[in-house]
């Protein structure tokens, strides 16, 4: 076999090899941003709306410090990211169709929710940044809501919390499918007082 041929033989081998190891691992990083996500102290102690809407900014969230935390090895990580990228893009399609969305719908209803993605991932990257990320939790997990300065102070430090726990988090734990979350910010007596 010349050597140009077995080359391509080794690749393709190890794409088969490694792809179903990386989707597996993508779809655990995508399961465990949902289920943080969906914990009910977001709606109930911190006043995220408990909507369609809502639950999709607080996955955004989560993408949103999953890839910004991939996207610091970018070298070993960008297949990865982009597996839990389409991961998350399939399971809106499939939750809108099984919503009643018809087939013509859904793909605009999904580039909507892609753009939103990337704004999101924008305003709270430039939120850690340099300021800014009060106003970017008002406008995007609460939409048309009022929240409270409380709530809003309290996500803040969530986000903040969990960016930095995810820039120590080892590099070889997120790529077997590895991520652990923290809690799940809760108002304090004081705070609703």
């Amino acid at each position: 076999m010349a050597p140009a041929r077995r080359r391509v033989a080794a690749v393709s081998f190890w794409r088969r090899v490694l792809e179903p190891r990386r989707d597996e691992h993508a779809q655990a990083l995508y399961a465990a941003l949902v289920k943080q996500a969906r914990r009910p102290e977001f709606y109930l102690g911190c006043g995220v709306p408990d909507t369609i809407d809502g639950r999709f900014e607080m996955i955004a969230l989560h993408a949103f410090l999953l890839l910004r935390r991939l996207k610091r090895d970018r070298q070993q990580t960008a297949d990865l990211a982009q597996a839990v990228f389409d991961l998350m893009f399939t399971d809106m399609d499939e939750n809108l169709r099984e919503m009643g969305t018809g087939d013509q719908g859904v793909g605009k209803h999904v580039k909507a929710m892609a753009t939103a993605l990337y704004g999101r991932i924008k305003a709270y990257e430039n939120g850690l940044a340099g300021g800014g990320l009060d106003q970017a939790i008002r406008r995007n997990l609460f939409g048309t809501a009022t929240p409270k300065a409380t709530e809003v102070a309290r996500l803040a430090r969530y986000l903040r919390r969990e960016a930095a726990a995810l820039d120590a988090a080892g590099l070889d734990q997120l790529l077997a499918g590895q991520v652990a979350f923290g809690p799940a910010p809760a108002g304090t007596a004081e705070e609703t007082a």
